[in-house]
């Protein structure tokens, strides 16, 4: 048995998507592995938001498993890192890990780390070794989306808009004012190739909030919609969302304005559950969750780097949960 790693290619997207939903829906016992995440797809959408850092690995010549790692500007995520069951410890993983450590190095990446189950000793164990260290529980949360959502009241403080709607001359400063946001809740964190993704793949939209008396970005929420894309049928995902406070309006006012808005944005598309992970790290976004409605799915570890908290702080608003 020789393992090789190299880079994912587009032929073998079928291959990993079925090794991902065997590996994970085996791991948890499912009467039928293969229903593991429905008609959600987080292969090819993670595989085409940057294919050079998507992995791959052989054996004698069979492909069988994967990785993928996030740049988020000097936040670096990886997973679903997946192997087939038959070659469960083998020490194939550790390669993966050993390539994926490599890009980090080569990306200059900051603040690294990964979702994993809160449950296993196993996979602790297997990224400890790596450097990497249990935090605080991450908690994906649902709420049923109202069928008829009412505008909100408030529009001379607070407007939003769609990515999608920006004009095309106008997107390379939006995009520069969503970087701006996100670099003031932690340096260099940079979500541009997460919202220009969701665009040229059609999974979806991000949500921007302004302060209409300064006029200023203060809150986006990077959202997938439906089949084919991280959410799944029936439902609008917020893969990633954060404000900063305005000069009247404070994070959990704004922060209470982007979820109301994603769920606006949910109804608009017909969809019917509206889901998104925090961090308990960032306990004031958690509370502020659970007070308007949702509740918690299933709950998983993050593990970071050096034991890094980044910006996973109680003052800090952000929804993110790193699966």
């Amino acid at each position: 048995m020789e393992p090789v790693i190299r880079f994912l290619r587009e032929e073998d997207l079928k291959e990993a998507d079925t090794i991902f939903r065997l590996s994970f829906g085996t791991f948890l016992g499912l009467p039928d592995p293969m229903s593991f995440y429905g008609d959600a797809d987080y292969i090819g959408t993670r595989f085409r938001a940057d294919p050079s850092l998507s992995l791959a690995v052989e054996v004698d010549g069979n492909f069988v498993g994967s990785n993928f790692i996030a740049n988020w500007g000097s936040v670096g995520i990886f997973g679903p890192l997946t192997i087939h069951p038959d070659l469960w410890d083998k020490g194939i993983a550790k390669l993966l890990l050993d390539k994926t450590m490599a890009i980090f190095k080569d990306l200059k990446t900051k603040h690294i780390g990964l979702f994993t189950f809160s449950h296993s000793p196993k996979h602790i164990h297997l990224y400890q070794k790596y450097d990497f260290w249990p935090r605080f529980l991450t908690a994906v949360m649902s709420k049923p989306v109202k069928s008829e959502y009412a505008e909100k009241e408030s529009k001379e403080k607070i407007s939003w808009t769609k990515y999608s709607d920006i004009q095309k001359e106008q997107t390379s400063q939006v995009l520069d004012n969503c970087s701006s946001l996100t670099d003031s809740i932690y340096d260099g964190l940079d979500l541009k190739i997460e919202i220009l993704s969701v665009a040229n793949q059609k999974l979806g939209d991000t949500i921007l909030l302004t302060d209409n008396k300064s006029n200023k970005l203060v809150g986006l929420a990077i959202c997938h919609c439906g089949p084919k894309t991280e959410a799944g049928s029936n439902s609008c995902y917020v893969k990633f969302g954060s404000v900063t406070a305005s000069r009247n309006r404070s994070e959990s006012d704004n922060f209470n304005d982007l979820i109301e808005c994603c769920e606006h944005f949910a109804a608009s598309q017909g969809l019917s559950k509206l889901v998104a992970g925090v961090n308990l790290g960032n306990l004031a976004a958690y509370r502020k969750m659970i007070s308007m409605g949702f509740r918690t799915e299933f709950q998983g570890v993050m593990m970071t780097k050096n034991n890094d908290s980044g910006y996973h702080i109680e003052e800090v608003y952000a929804i993110d949960d790193w699966r």
